[in-house]
């Protein structure tokens, strides 16, 4: 726009713009006659109409770019509160969460009053592990030790496996070296829920040790037994998928699907103490195994 009001374009239409104002008004100072000013005001008629054009244009384009101003100034401030009402919805879907999860972690409390509990969340996965080894928020400091059982509200998890001063490891059920023992809730028999490498992959573990005739069927719920001293009894491990003879040792195996689901666990609940049949602390290592 700068560069337009210093070029020869806008000098000569200057040029002409004075001109049409100044001869007419010259003209009938001096008292020309009709004639004259009627001819000069016709020759300069179509320049005047050009000028009043362009006035029109340019105040026309101010009034438009006025206008933009306004409406980007409006955008500008429309994002500002579409930004604002996502953060409160994204901050309600959060409180929401928080919500669900006091909910079941009280309700689980309700349930096992003697349970005392540390919540932690999840803030690293270990690589190569199949989601099964887990660091979490909370140690020593936090009163976690080692072999003590990492619950959700829907089941078991897994135990603590090594502790800093604010900071823990947690090894998932379905990993491979862990044992639990567990009872069938509806026949009562009684194995060992353990973590193989084939199954590890698929999120699953297996009950061996179950008798040959054993009550057992697809659809039934194992819980842990309270034998040793890292699971106190009572807490639902998984539900029973599969089913097949050993062929080494001629009992049965039953594969199991766990309560947790560890590819979307990011807070979890460590069972710091509780009082089993035995009044063993929590914190011992499973003799079962």
């Amino acid at each position: 726009m700068a560069s337009f009001f210093k070029s020869k374009t806008f000098i000569v239409l200057l040029c002409a713009a004075l001109v049409a104002v100044i001869v007419p008004s010259v003209l009938s100072a001096v008292g020309a006659g009709f004639v004259v000013r009627n001819a000069v005001n016709t020759l300069l008629s179509p320049v005047r109409s050009l000028f009043a054009w362009i006035g029109d244009g340019i105040g026309g384009f101010f009034t438009y770019f006025g206008e933009f101003d306004r409406i980007r100034a409006e955008n500008d401030e429309l994002r500002g509160k579409v930004r604002q009402m996502s953060d409160e919805l994204y901050a309600a879907r959060v409180a929401e969460e928080e919500n669900e999860w006091l909910r079941s972690f009280l309700s689980l409390r309700r349930e096992h009053t003697d349970y005392r509990f540390r919540d932690a969340m999840i803030v690293g996965r270990e690589s190569g592990n199949y989601a099964t080894v887990f660091t979490l928020d909370a140690g020593s400091l936090q009163g976690v030790a080692v072999n003590m059982p990492v619950v959700t509200e829907r089941g078991v998890v897994g135990a603590v496996t090594e502790v800093g001063l604010n900071w823990c490891k947690a090894t998932a059920v379905i990993e491979h070296g862990s044992s639990v023992g567990v009872y069938c809730e509806r026949s009562g028999a009684v194995g060992i829920a353990e973590g193989t490498y084939e199954l590890r992959s698929r999120s699953l573990c297996r009950v061996n040790y179950l008798d040959a005739g054993a009550d057992v069927a697809v659809g039934d719920r194992f819980f842990t037994s309270g034998l040793g001293s890292v699971y106190p009894k009572g807490l639902y491990l998984g539900e029973v998928t599969r089913l097949y003879t050993d062929e080494y040792g001629r009992g049965m195996i039953a594969e199991l699907t766990p309560a947790a689901d560890f590819s979307a666990l990011s807070r979890v609940m460590i069972l710091t103490a509780y009082e089993s049949a035995a009044d063993a602390p929590a914190g011992e290592t499973e003799e079962a195994a």
